[in-house]
């Protein structure tokens, strides 16, 4: 699988959620054959050297020009300089037109180009109000980590939860773990490294290996972390992995110990697939995975081996 290390031209153009990405009009009167708004994932966003203002007044455009009431998938990107602005006036124009909203239910915010800015320089805000405000939400997609805040909610409907960083804030970890989402299904964490704010420590994310909260969840990633082997090892033990149908430890520092910590730990051969793309175990040691789970039924990747760089492990996405 390959792994983007930012936004690129996919959520420019192309497809997301399975629409066809279309921008918001950028007139009142642009000349336009647009699909009908159910059909689209509508992507509103301003050029690099735009500001808060004209995001603003961009957005307020969609709700005047589009039946917004029908807007299932809509897609933020550039909010303005985004390494020197936050995502707040983004969350605030969400949350106060939501009643505008009522069929959202897939919300992508920081949809932003690496020509735009590094992940871990997009600056994002607390985007616990955007679960509060739109409580029929069923995925929701953050990237970038700076600034980023998450407090424990109840979210009934939830059902993928993805934040990409080149590190993630303990409190947004802490945030995920004690909340209680009784329908997600998807859970994807890139934690990235601390110089990066990438704080987080296994107790953080206790709440996420117990499961308890999480009933529904069949994919758990916890990614792109450098203490990606004692994750490993706190996973070869974790109840929750007992209900999953996938599992991600890809894009991070694992090595060998990690490894040896997963062949000896709770069966995995229940699973589909079990990702740890971009690793750093030797070959005898990608021989015993591959051994381990041959004529299991389980899809093991093994992809993009890595060499440590004088005995530094790097992970895919820091900065």
């Amino acid at each position: 699988m390959d792994y983007p290390d930012h936004a690129d031209d996919s959520l420019g153009k192309g497809t997301y959620a399975g629409l066809p990405i279309v921008h918001a009009p950028e007139s009142d009167d642009e000349p336009r054959k647009p699909p009908a708004p159910e059909a689209a994932a509508w992507r509103i966003g301003v050029d690099w050297d735009g500001g808060r203002e004209k995001f603003e007044e961009l957005f307020l455009r969609f709700l005047r020009v589009v039946d917004t009431t029908k807007v299932a998938v809509l897609i933020i990107g550039n909010w303005g300089n985004a390494y020197e602005s936050d995502s707040s006036e983004a969350v605030r124009l969400l949350t106060e037109h939501a009643a505008r909203l009522p069929a959202l239910r897939t919300l992508y915010l920081g949809a932003i180009s690496r020509e735009e800015a590094e992940i871990s320089w997009i600056q994002q805000s607390d985007v616990t109000p955007l679960l509060t405000a739109f409580p029929l939400l069923e995925r929701l997609e953050v990237r970038g980590g700076s600034g980023l805040g998450l407090s424990p909610v109840r979210h009934e409907h939830l059902k993928d939860l993805t934040v990409e960083s080149g590190g993630l804030p303990a409190r947004v970890v802490r945030g995920v773990a004690e909340s209680t989402f009784p329908a997600l299904e998807h859970l994807e964490l890139w934690l990235g490294v601390d110089e990066y704010g990438g704080d987080a420590t296994l107790a953080d994310m206790a709440g996420i290996l117990s499961g308890e909260r999480l009933p529904a969840l069949r994919h758990l990633g916890l990614q792109n972390s450098e203490i990606q082997d004692e994750i490993a090892a706190a996973v070869a033990s974790a109840p929750v992995v007992a209900r999953l149908e996938t599992l991600a430890l890809s894009m991070g520092s694992l090595g060998d110990e990690g490894a040896e910590a997963l062949l000896s730990g709770q069966p995995l051969t229940h699973l589909r697939r079990l990702d740890l793309y971009h690793h750093y175990l030797t070959d005898p040691m990608v021989a015993r995975v591959k051994e381990a789970f041959a004529g299991s039924g389980v899809e093991v990747d093994l992809s993009e081996q890595e060499e440590p760089d004088d005995e530094w492990r790097y992970v895919a996405v820091s900065e």
